[in-house]
């Protein structure tokens, strides 16, 4: 069986942990190197127990550096890294001729202008810009262009689980694309591995709040997307909210319809019926967190309310599966030349 030489760089946070998972399992990987500072040195059973015995676990970190990446071997190389981070690594990795999957925000914006307004700082690999491509596989012609591609930016967890509902009706002209409207509810995890006070179990359990409203981060490159499916510049209001689970995403979008109300269910049956990781659950059916968590799906379903003329789109995915580790791989199988589904259908 054909084995891709693998590496997975920043390997100790959630999304780390959950690419380490999945990559453990498939049956078309093999872990050459795993990064980290922290851990250097240690074995991936020491680090997560809930390693132990399976093939692989024996690896061991090592502290990230290019050349060592390439020297064991490492054909595709997952960056878990913060952004401004991660974008030194990816290019020093590419010119060592390691094909990269960056899970950072570094390269998912197509302006650098955009970027260093969102993120406050000038981009560090402008020149790359050009060449990475946005890794959302069911959005059209992306698979063709993920499978060619040597570097793919992994969209974050908020952007896919509004881009999806969206692009059909915005490409079909069946919503006002200046009329959007988006909640969202994201598990604890969304916020890393992090010292903040905020985020601590004390702080988050048994409460809901909003934050980074009303410009979070994330809403630069789900405007660059939608903005590219509705062929016009796209302003929309998104507003996140902090829920007490550890991981899971729930959004709702509601915009001014345009088209019939059957329109909107012809749209993305047409859009996704073959698509194997969303999962349409029809008119008048909510997405529900339990369904999804620990999976790589996305459930979209949908209703008109036609008291106000809008429709409204419901969506839930795991923000470590298809909202970061499970759709990066998925990019990692289309590079590799292999089934979508490969190592993702019994997870």
């Amino acid at each position: 069986m054909q084995k891709i030489k693998t590496a997975v760089v920043g390997a100790s946070g959630y999304t780390g942990m959950e690419l380490l998972r999945l990559l453990l399992m498939h049956p078309n990987a093999e872990l050459t190197c795993v990064t980290s500072r922290q851990y250097a040195g240690q074995p991936l059973s020491s680090v997560f127990p809930r390693f132990s015995q399976m093939a692989g676990s024996e690896v061991a970190f090592t502290e990230p550096d290019a050349e060592t990446i390439k020297a064991s071997g490492a054909e595709i190389a997952f960056l878990a890294l913060p952004h401004g981070v991660a974008a030194a690594y990816a290019t020093a990795l590419l010119e060592l001729g390691v094909k990269v999957i960056d899970l950072s925000a570094d390269f998912r914006l197509n302006d650098p202008d955009v970027y260093e307004e969102f993120y406050g700082a000038v981009h560090p690999a402008q020149e790359l810009l050009k060449e990475a491509v946005y890794g959302m596989p069911e959005l059209p012609q992306r698979s063709e262009a993920i499978a060619k591609a040597r570097l793919i930016a992994s969209p974050g967890c908020y952007p896919t689980s509004i881009i999806l509902p969206l692009v059909p009706l915005l490409q079909n002209g069946l919503i006002d694309p200046q009329s959007i409207v988006t909640c969202s509810m994201s598990g604890v995890s969304g916020a890393g591995k992090s010292s903040n006070v905020l985020f601590s179990f004390c702080e988050a359990n048994e409460s809901v709040r909003a934050y980074s409203a009303p410009k979070h981060r994330h809403l630069s490159e789900i405007e660059q997307e939608l903005s590219i499916a509705a062929s016009e510049p796209v302003a929309m209001s998104f507003t996140p909210h902090l829920v007490p689970t550890h991981n899971g995403i729930c959004t709702t979008t509601s915009a001014k319809l345009i088209g019939s109300p059957e329109s909107i269910g012809k749209a993305l049956e047409a859009a996704y019926a073959d698509k194997e990781f969303v999962r349409l659950l029809g008119e008048g059916s909510t997405a529900d967190t339990k369904n999804v968590t620990r999976t790589n799906f996305i459930d979209i379903g949908w209703a008109v309310d036609e008291r106000t003329g809008r429709v409204l789109l419901f969506s839930a995915e795991d923000n470590l599966g298809k909202g970061a580790a499970g759709q990066a791989v998925q990019s990692f199988n289309l590079v590799a030349g292999l089934p979508t589904q490969a190592g993702l259908q019994n997870i």
